[in-house]
């Protein structure tokens, strides 16, 4: 089959998925407003991705700004570790060479960099500007309440920090609101851990900073889509029909930076925050998944394969990856890499897609490798969802048994829109 063929399987895979999310929600009537302003704005912000050229020259040039960005914040890495944070094959000045790939000292140390460098542009108020562009363009063409658009918005840049640009309203929101909200926390990833996955990926798909950009933006109408879709709002938003007038990106209650060096020194110790929790998260998660796989070992085989967790998530994924319009040699291994993400986080998914794409025979064709990556990019797996449920549970704890059945719910729904982004590639690319 050729790749027009399999670009029909991704079509067909999409308006599949939006049936599956119908089908599992409250199957009630959709706001046909709001399906239509997502659809325009998936199908268009895809076609100027993949399909015109000034917009191709400009993520190119914001690819080539987040490397050198990232590039840069390896000096005080290189610094501070020496040959230790140097990548496989490299040599410090002196000549001495790298000692290999060192996950915690070449990788974690981007997330301090770039959680920096965002509160560093909340401080000179750009990052409200834009979160504030974006916001307006969702509300006006998505019909969402004015609370939804500005998390969603927040939502392209950070993770879980998003929930405070709608602080103030959060106690009276909607449950619809509320899995959209979480929907789009989990579809999405945060552009401070947006280093970890250009590191683990660019040495096979160079372009791949700008389109993990392009993934990110184009999430947001596809997990409010999907959202919308599940749970369609019949109650009466708060915030329904106007925007409010100034993000709230801050928690009112804490201490506002005094100068610029103040804000990257907090911005730098969030980062730190965040570099332990992704160390700590994979060390508990992987742990706990190589004592499940001893346990699993003690079964039989099954189709001439030895239980795993990875095996088992792959097998439940394995209808999905079938939808994206990939190569049916491609849909094991895709399938495996696709489904560890609900345990293992996204960040050994990309590694482990990179590690099958930079083999001497490439795992996948280069379309099928785009349409990975797009899905991929998302927050959905068990790890993330406690985070979020803790998070937002500590904004409103009276809310937190409501919060913890619509958080497995948003799960399912992020999961759903992540597929959804992939299908769009999978047209488009």
């Amino acid at each position: 089959m050729e790749d027009s063929g399999y670009r029909l399987v991704s079509l067909a895979g999409f308006f599949l998925i939006l049936g599956l999310a119908w089908v599992t929600g409250k199957r009630r009537k959709v706001n046909l407003k709001t399906v239509i302003g997502c659809l325009i704005l998936i199908w268009g912000i895809g076609g100027m991705t993949f399909w015109v050229s000034f917009t191709r020259r400009i993520l190119e040039a914001v690819n080539s700004v987040l490397v050198a960005v990232l590039t840069a914040s390896q000096k005080g890495t290189v610094f501070l570790f020496g040959p230790l944070a140097l990548g496989p094959g490299a040599t410090l000045a002196d000549g001495t060479p790298s000692i290999g790939f060192v996950l915690a000292i070449q990788v974690l140390p981007a997330v301090i960099f770039f959680s920096a460098l965002v509160s560093a542009l909340y401080y000179l108020g750009i990052m409200q500007r834009i979160v504030r562009f974006f916001a307006r363009i969702f509300f006006r063409t998505m019909h969402l309440s004015g609370a939804e658009s500005l998390s969603s918005a927040a939502n392209i840049f950070v993770g879980i920090e998003s929930s405070l640009t709608v602080k103030p309203w959060l106690e009276k929101m909607t449950r619809s609101e509320l899995l959209t909200l979480m929907t789009c926390m989990m579809a999405t990833v945060a552009s401070t851990v947006m280093g970890v996955y250009v590191i683990a990926l660019v040495g096979v798909f160079p372009q791949i900073a700008g389109h993990l950009v392009s993934a990110s933006v184009i999430s947001i109408p596809c997990a409010v889509l999907i959202s919308k879709i599940t749970w369609p709002e019949n109650e009466q938003p708060e915030t329904l029909g106007s925007l409010p007038d100034e993000p709230h990106l801050n928690d009112e209650e804490a201490p506002q930076s005094q100068n610029l060096m103040v804000a990257l020194i907090q911005g730098g110790e969030q980062g730190l925050k965040m570099a332990v929790g992704i160390a700590t998260l994979l060390i508990v998660v992987l742990g706990l998944e190589a004592l499940a796989d001893l346990g699993l070992g003690l079964f039989p085989p099954l189709g001439g394969e030895s239980l795993s967790v990875s095996t088992l998530m792959g097998w439940i994924t394995w209808p999905f990856t079938l939808l994206l319009g990939l190569r049916p040699e491609e849909w094991p291994l895709a399938a495996r890499i696709i489904g560890s993400r609900f345990v293992e986080t996204e960040v050994t998914a990309y590694f482990s897609l990179a590690a099958a794409q930079a083999a001497p025979a490439a795992a996948f064709s280069p379309r099928s490798f785009t349409i990975l990556t797009y899905t991929l990019c998302g927050f959905v797996h068990l790890p993330s969802l406690g985070i979020f449920l803790g998070g937002l549970g500590a904004l409103i704890p009276n809310r937190m048994q409501e919060l913890s059945w619509i958080g497995l719910r948003a799960l399912w729904t992020a999961f759903l829109a992540t597929v959804l982004t992939g299908c769009v590639a999978g047209v488009l690319a």
